[in-house]
């Protein structure tokens, strides 16, 4: 008997409970913190580094013996099945939905306290690497950042950790995943600026910073000093050419408009087949299938196309991206075909994860974007509009300013084409492009394609303190469910039993279903309540008043701060769906959760 008592019943402590106890009495927090940093960035750049691996391998083993010169009906059959294994995998073995990577990530920071599920740390990157190997066209640095960011999430609660260090943490394995893959640690610090809405602080500056060079240290032991990108200046950037770059910033802007629209029309599509995952899977796998038959630069994430345009240097280089399709020697149809695959690579992408696959839009807008900025150049040198424009300069201009947009995140844009492809002599029109581009988009789209969906919701975390902490804040945290009901047809004599009783100031009037007829405020019926004689005369009917407001259980705090301001009330009542009471909400105890964390995050 006495062999199966645990060792929290005799009152041992196990080792890692003593390895704890250890760690809080002689290493600091910031000191402990900056270790868990460090690991982090370890293990997401191990995370990267694997998954390349996978996406490499499975490509050269599925189209390394195709022919270049013909179309390959192949492609009309791995993309199914590639996003078929993935549905598979992630029903039956992950059992949850892992999508969307980093517009989950802000979910957790903004409505799960950072805390992601333990299977994030590596079920992303198995299912990306099924789909991106088996041609998705989609990236790979969405489900990279979500596992990073998960590994981050789950050391803090390992180690019991509060709310603020857990998002220091998630923010760490963000930067850290971009950091390592691709080389970029500056680009993976404002990356957690910009996209994950992390302030930075004293505190937190030096923990994302070791985990951005840690990551990309251990990447370039694992995977040498090259960068991800191949780029030569071909010419230096003069003042004449910022009308174009301009211009190519505002072309970038409603490219990424275009992404946007295009990516949100076609995922409400496949929300349509919601429970019908058979049909997503014919309706995805047959577009994506036919996609990538017509424009084999769809297939993966399409760095290799990338680099033959930030490389070439004449049409016989170019006309290289229609090898393996059914435009493959055809010269004269280079426009066509680009202008084709820049059109069609948002409809694949979200065909590929509408269907069932697993994948991000980073890679896709970078892709895109390169594609725009060499169209830009191309036709302006064909239709003389000016002065030459280096048509491999603008493609890599036109992938900051795409990315910018889709993201908005015009420093994430400048500094990580600027670090991939080592392209620092443009730094000037980087930003130009960047900038002018965010603009455009803004006036359009308020939020980035990660944040869109949950600022619909208000659940999006923002740098703006008032409406980041209400934000944070959980509604349900805050409702008290210790009321005490009273019937319509009680009498006075009762209702003063439940006073004595209670511990608020109302007492809410419901029907047999528990709907809300009214309340009875204490403090309005003193008048009545310590005479006697009444007791009988006086039911809850008459006693009872309308609440000043009610409140929806999943209303954002935003909106439950404004109804308060606007009522003045002390207690507002909250009802579900069906405008059964859940509880009320005291404005005192409202204000002073909102005032402590407020004191939390201001802390360095």
């Amino acid at each position: 008997m006495a062999e199966t008592l645990s060792s929290e019943a005799t009152g041992q402590k196990s080792l890692f409970e003593r390895v704890q106890d250890w760690r809080e009495e002689h290493v600091s927090q910031r000191t402990f913190v900056l270790a868990l940093a460090f690991l982090v960035g370890l293990f997401s750049a191990v995370a990267a580094f694997i998954l390349h691996g996978l996406i490499n391998q499975i490509v050269a083993l599925l189209t390394g013996s195709f022919d270049s010169g013909t179309a390959n009906w192949l492609y009309l059959v791995y993309p199914v099945i590639g996003i078929y294994l993935t549905s598979l995998f992630v029903r039956y073995i992950v059992k949850d939905n892992i999508s969307h990577g980093i517009t989950r990530i802000l979910y957790a920071i903004s409505s799960k306290k950072s805390r992601l599920r333990g299977h994030n740390c590596w079920s992303s990157v198995i299912a990306s690497a099924i789909t991106i190997g088996f041609g998705g066209s989609v990236g790979a640095e969405a489900p990279i950042v979500l596992t990073g960011s998960a590994i981050g999430s789950n050391l803090g609660q390992l180690f019991k950790l509060d709310n603020k260090t857990l998002m220091l943490l998630v923010g760490c394995g963000a930067a850290g995943a971009i950091a390592g893959i691709f080389k970029a640690p500056i680009a993976g610090l404002v990356f957690t600026l910009e996209v994950l809405m992390i302030d930075l602080t004293m505190a937190s500056l030096l923990p994302i910073l070791v985990s951005c060079v840690t990551a990309t240290c251990f990447t370039y032991i694992f995977s040498g000093t090259t960068a991800l990108f191949t780029f030569t200046l071909d010419s230096a950037w003069t003042v004449g050419r910022v009308p174009a770059n301009i211009l190519l910033g505002v072309c970038c802007g409603l490219v990424s408009l275009y992404f946007i629209r295009t990516m949100t029309f076609c995922e409400d599509i496949f929300a349509r087949f919601k429970d019908r995952p058979y049909v997503k899977l014919a309706i995805g796998g047959a577009t994506l299938s036919l996609l990538i038959f017509l424009f084999p630069s769809l297939y993966g994430e399409g760095y290799g196309v990338i680099n033959l345009l930030l490389n070439g240097k004449s049409d016989s280089d170019w006309d290289a991206i229609m090898n393996n399709s059914l435009f493959a020697g055809n010269a004269h149809m280079l426009v066509l075909y680009l202008s084709l695959v820049l059109f069609t690579k948002v409809v694949a992408t979200s065909a590929t994860n509408g269907g069932g696959g697993c994948g991000g839009t980073f890679a896709p807008s970078l892709f895109i974007g390169c594609f725009a900025g060499f169209l830009f150049a191309y036709l302006w040198n064909e239709y003389g509009m000016g002065g030459h424009l280096p048509e491999k300069n603008f493609a890599l201009l036109g992938m900051a300013g795409v990315m910018s947009g889709v993201m908005h995140a015009p420093l994430t844009g400048i500094f990580l084409i600027a670090e991939i492809t080592g392209g620092y002599d443009l730094f000037l029109p980087l930003m130009i492009v960047s900038v002018c581009s965010y603009l455009t988009i803004n006036i359009f789209e308020p939020h980035s394609i990660y944040g869109m969906r949950l600022a619909k919701q208000g659940k999006l975390i923002t740098h703006h303190t008032d409406h980041a902490i209400l934000t944070l804040m959980s509604l349900d945290s805050v409702i008290d469910r210790n009321f005490l009901p009273v019937t319509p047809d009680m009498y006075l004599g009762d209702i003063v039993n439940k006073i004595s009783r209670s511990k608020t100031d109302i007492l809410p009037v419901l029907d047999a279903a528990g709907g809300l007829l009214g309340e009875i405020d204490i403090t309005k019926i003193r008048h009545v309540m310590f005479r006697i004689e009444l007791y009988h005369h006086f039911r809850a009917r008459q006693l009872m008043t309308e609440p000043a407001a009610t409140l929806n259980d999943h209303a954002p705090m935003t909106d439950v701060m404004k109804v308060f301001d606007s009522t003045h009330a002390d207690w507002l009542p909250v009802l579900d769906s069906e405008k059964h009471l859940k509880g009320y909400i005291s404005r005192q105890k409202m204000y002073g959760m909102y005032r402590k964390m407020v004191a939390d995050m201001s802390q360095d």
